[in-house]
């Protein structure tokens, strides 16, 4: 009796000891259990390492999103010439929206009338005619005709040419032709083919060529009343263009005024809001990168001077 209990011990033991038996897929039938304390304990060491980890892993896919669009937009921009007039254009941006153009009247201009002039075949510009505000009781439900001929009053005239994005109806425009209409002049501006109502396709040229015709239509009504060109931003390049080809006919304007005007097209290029924000994508990278390698225990610096000193860099 003594020998079969032991025998049951032994045997009881051996099955204790011996490993999980294993499927036909050679993966144990039952998993180790831990106690309920050393589990949970586990578990929450292992929460934070995921999150981390989840963080990391997010963080990285946005870094390398955002270098990639920064690589690859300058790409575009030089391989796409459409993306580049778009850019320096921004026609296609009209603010305020949802403005009727025929109307000035509804941006509170009641002395003010709306032309279209055909400077080429399949193009038509926009026009906007504002008599100064001496005029503006007379001006009042008068048609095409009586503008016209308003024209050739003592009053002088400003042709005036605005910069990229928006239309002639934008806002800050249009406190603009106020004051100057109070002043006594005649404004006459108008919106490049391409932007607002104006149809065709802009082009350095086609723009130059647009001023030029509606500078020849207010000449042919003005008589010798003077004619100043006003250029804003994009529109001084447009003006000094404008004046150009007419110092080479020998029929200069009155009088040339360049509003925030630009030396080249590469200064203004770096203003331009889609090259600040480049730049402020540049900056951050080279922040996130100078963290980094400060981590590494660099310290590479150039020594500050206490007197006058020439640095020279050799390539």
């Amino acid at each position: 009796m003594r020998k079969r209990n032991e025998s049951v011990t032994v045997e009881h033991e051996r099955a204790a000891a011996a490993p999980a038996p294993l499927d036909k897929g050679c993966s144990l039938r039952h998993s180790l259990r831990l106690p309920a304390a050393a589990a949970d304990v586990d578990a929450g060491m292992k929460r934070p390492l995921g999150r981390r980890y989840g963080l990391w892993f997010r963080l990285r896919k946005l870094i390398i999103w955002l270098l990639g669009v920064y690589i690859a937009i300058p790409f575009l921009v030089k391989l796409c010439p459409a993306i580049q007039a778009k850019l320096v254009f921004l026609n296609f941006v009209r603010v305020p929206y949802f403005i009727d153009l025929k109307r000035p009247q509804d941006q509170g201009l009641n002395h003010t009338c709306n032309y279209y002039l055909q400077p080429e075949e399949d193009v038509t510009i926009g026009v906007w005619h504002t008599v100064p505000a001496a005029l503006w009781k007379n001006a009042r439900g008068k048609d095409q005709l009586w503008f016209e001929d308003a024209l050739g009053s003592s009053h002088p005239v400003i042709l005036y040419l605005h910069g990229n994005a928006g239309t002639r109806g934008g806002d800050h425009r249009v406190e603009l032709y106020k004051v100057l209409s109070s002043l006594g002049y005649h404004v006459v501006t108008f919106d490049y083919r391409g932007w607002g109502d104006s149809i065709g396709s802009p082009s350095e040229r086609g723009m130059t060529y647009d001023a030029l015709h509606v500078f020849d239509w207010i000449k042919a009504r003005s008589g010798d009343n003077p004619v100043y060109i006003w250029g804003h931003s994009l529109g001084t390049g447009v003006a000094t263009n404008l004046v150009r080809r007419l110092c080479e006919r020998e029929t200069p304007p009155d009088a040339l005024i360049l509003e925030s005007p630009f030396t080249n097209i590469r200064e203004e290029a770096r203003s331009h809001p889609f090259s600040v924000a480049i730049s402020l994508l540049q900056e951050a990278i080279l922040w996130a990168v100078s963290k980094a390698i400060a981590k590494l225990g660099f310290s590479w610096s150039l020594p500050r001077p206490h007197g006058p000193f020439v640095l020279v860099l050799f390539p």
